[in-house]
C-alpha cells in the first residue's frame, strides 16, 4: 500500500541502508512495525517499534477489543502511518491476527485503519500458521518437523512438508488466554491443553523438530542463556534436545515470574506468561516427541517476506546474502572477497561443502573488520562472529568465522568461549583460513593484479607461493611474514616460485614470523 511514498529515505537513521519494506503486525499483545533493508534474503530490521496495547485481554470475557486498548493501539498506528510517510516507505503490509478476528468490533477497527490509509489484512488462523511457517523455512532452509507459534490470542501449529507450510491448525491457547484455561493450577491447565490439542487431532508425533515463534518462545530462550553462561546472546537458533527442553520447561513452570525476569531483555509481560507457556512447552513435547526443540526468531513477519520472493530469490543461502550486503555497506565488496576466499581454498581447502559457504562468509567479516580502527578490530570483528543475528549457521559456525577473523589480525591465541561453541578441529582450519586471507590481501593489498598474478598452493610437504616475474617484487617482508606464519601453522615448510615465460625459479621462504607482524 502507498501512504504517498515517492521513494526510499536515504538519510538519518537508514544512511547507507535503503529500507525496502514495512511490516505492522497487529496482535493480541502487542501492535508492531518493523522496517526491514537489506538483502531481500536476509532482511536487516532498521526499525523496530512496538505498544503492548494487549487488544485480546477482553476477548473471551467480552467477546471486544477493550475500548481502552484500542485507544493505545491507535495512538502507535497513527504515529507509524506518519513515520512512513515520513520516510517515504511505500511497501508495507499490515496484518491483524487473533484479536481482531475475532472480536465483534474487529469491523470498526480495522475500518479506522483503512482512515489512516493502511489497507489491512486480518488474517485467518491458517493464514497466520502459514506465514510462520514460511518465516521458520526462510530461516532454516532444511527444516522439517512442525511449527508452534505462540501468540497472545492464539497458538498456530503448522507442520513443515516437503519444505513448505502443511497442515495447519489455531488454538485459542494463547499467552492471555492460558491463565484462565488453567485457573492457576498448572494440572488443570495441562489437561485443558491437552484436551484441546486432542479435540483438533494435533497430538501426532513429529517427523523432525520442534520449531518454537513468539516473543514468549524467545524470553524463555533468553532466559535459558543466561542461566546457563551461554556464550551466544541471540536467541534465534538456540536448539536443545528434547529431553533437556523438557525440564527446562519443568524449571520454568515451577519458577515465579519475578525469578524468570533475570535480565533487562525479559519483559515483565514476557516472564509473567512463561511458567504457563512452560505448561504448553511440556504438552507439546510429550505429545508431538520432536527430536529437538529449536527457536526461531524469524516468524509471521519474516514469512510474509520470504513469501513473497521469487523462487529463484527464496532458494539464495540466507548467511551469505546477509553477510554480503553487511560486508558490502562497510567497504567491503562481495566480489573481492569471493577471489580472495578462492585464492585460500588449494592451500587450505575446507572439509565439505557446507565449510566453504563459512569461508566466504568469513572472508567477507575479515575484510569488513579491516576498515575499523586497529584497537577495535579484533573486539568488534568476533563481536559480529558470535552475536550479529545471522541466518542458517550454528553456534560451531559462528566460532569458526569468529577464528578466522582473528588469525586474519595475526592473533592465533582464541578467545576460551570459542571452545565453548566449537571443537579445537574445526577451529584450527578456521586460523588456517584466516592466515592464508592475510596473506592474499597484504601481498597485493586486494589488487586484482596481485590476485591473477599469484597462487597459492600445497604441494610435497610445501606451502608453494607463485608470483609472475612481472609482480615478484609484490614479495616483501611482511609478506614473507605471513607465509611462514601460515606454513608453520600447516607444519610445511614455505617456499616462493617465481614464474616468467612458464619456467619456475625457487626462492626459499625465511624464519617463521613472530606471533604479531603488523595489520
Amino acid at each position: 500500500m502507498a501512504l504517498n511514498g515517492r521513494r526510499a529515505d536515504r538519510e538519518g537513521l537508514f544512511s547507507g541502508n535503503t529500507p525496502r519494506h514495512a511490516i505492522i503486525d497487529i496482535g493480541s499483545n502487542t501492535v508492531r512495525l518493523v522496517v526491514y533493508g537489506g538483502s531481500p534474503r536476509a532482511p536487516t530490521v532498521l526499525l523496530n517499534e512496538k505498544v503492548a496495547a494487549r487488544l485480546g485481554r477482553d476477548i473471551t470475557a467480552t467477546g471486544k477489543l477493550a475500548d481502552e486498548a484500542v485507544e493505545l493501539a491507535m495512538r502507535g498506528l497513527e504515529r507509524y502511518a506518519l513515520l512512513l510517510r515520513d520516510l517515504e516507505i511505500d511497501q508495507i503490509d499490515v496484518v491483524a491476527t487473533a484479536a481482531v478476528r475475532e472480536a465483534s468490533n474487529g469491523k470498526p477497527f480495522i475500518k479506522a485503519l483503512r482512515d489512516l490509509g493502511f489497507a489491512p489484512r486480518v488474517l485467518s488462523g491458517e493464514e497466520e500458521a502459514a506465514a510462520s511457517a514460511w518465516g521458520v523455512l526462510g530461516a532454516f532452509p532444511d527444516s522439517g518437523g512442525l511449527v508452534a507459534d505462540l501468540g497472545g490470542g492464539s497458538l498456530e501449529l503448522v507442520r513443515l512438508d516437503d519444505r513448505k507450510p502443511g497442515k495447519a491448525v489455531s488454538l485459542p491457547i494463547g499467552t492471555l488466554r492460558l491463565p484462565e484455561l488453567g485457573g492457576g493450577d498448572q494440572d488443570a491447565l495441562r489437561k485443558a491443553i491437552t484436551g484441546k490439542m486432542k479435540d483438533a487431532k494435533v497430538a501426532k508425533p513429529v517427523d523432525g523438530d520442534l520449531y518454537l515463534v513468539g516473543g514468549t518462545w524467545r524470553a524463555m530462550a533468553v532466559y535459558a542463556m543466561e542461566q546457563r553462561d551461554y556464550p551466544l546472546t541471540d536467541p534465534h537458533g538456540l536448539s536443545l534436545p528434547a529431553d533437556e527442553a523438557m525440564e527446562f520447561a519443568r524449571h520454568v513452570a515451577g519458577s515465579a515470574s519475578e525469578d524468570l525476569r533475570t535480565s533487562p531483555r525479559i519483559s515483565t509481560m514476557r516472564s509473567a506468561s512463561m511458567p504457563d507457556a512452560a505448561v504448553l512447552l511440556q504438552v507439546l513435547i510429550k505429545k508431538l516427541k520432536p527430536e529437538r526443540v529449536v527457536v526461531s526468531s524469524w516468524g509471521l513477519r519474516e514469512g510474509i517476506l520470504f513469501d513473497a520472493l521469487e523462487p529463484h530469490a527464496q532458494a539464495q543461502d540466507p548467511l551469505i546474502a546477509g553477510v554480503s550486503a553487511f560486508s558490502a555497506s562497510r567497504g567491503a565488496a562481495p566480489t573481492m572477497a569471493t577471489r580472495i576466499a578462492s585464492w585460500t581454498v588449494d592451500a587450505v581447502p575446507a572439509s565439505g561443502r557446507k565449510s566453504e559457504r563459512l569461508r566466504l562468509a568469513a572472508t567477507m567479516l575479515s575484510l569488513s573488520a579491516m576498515q575499523i580502527e586497529p584497537n577495535l578490530r579484533m573486539r568488534v570483528g568476533i563481536e559480529w562472529a558470535l552475536h550479529k543475528r545471522w541466518i542458517a549457521i550454528d553456534p560451531e559456525g559462528r566460532a569458526m568465522i569468529a577464528a578466522a577473523i582473528c588469525a586474519n589480525g595475526n592473533n592465533c591465541t582464541l578467545p576460551d568461549e570459542l571452545y565453548q561453541l566449537a571443537d579445537k578441529k574445526a577451529l584450527d582450519q578456521a586460523i588456517g583460513w584466516g592466515l592464508a586471507i592475510r596473506l592474499c590481501r597484504r601481498i597485493g593489498a586486494r589488487s586484482r593484479q596481485s590476485l591473477r598474478k599469484s597462487h597459492l598452493a600445497v604441494e610435497g610437504g610445501k606451502l608453494l607461493l607463485s608470483l609472475e616475474q612481472s609482480h615478484a617484487a609484490l614479495f616483501g617482508i611482511p609478506n614473507e611474514k605471513d607465509l611462514n606464519l601460515l606454513a608453520a601453522w600447516m607444519n610445511l615448510q614455505p617456499e616462493v616460485v617465481i614464474v616468467e615465460n612458464g619456467a619456475k625459479f625457487t626462492s626459499q621462504g625465511g624464519d617463521n614470523a613472530p606471533q604479531n607482524a603488523g595489520n
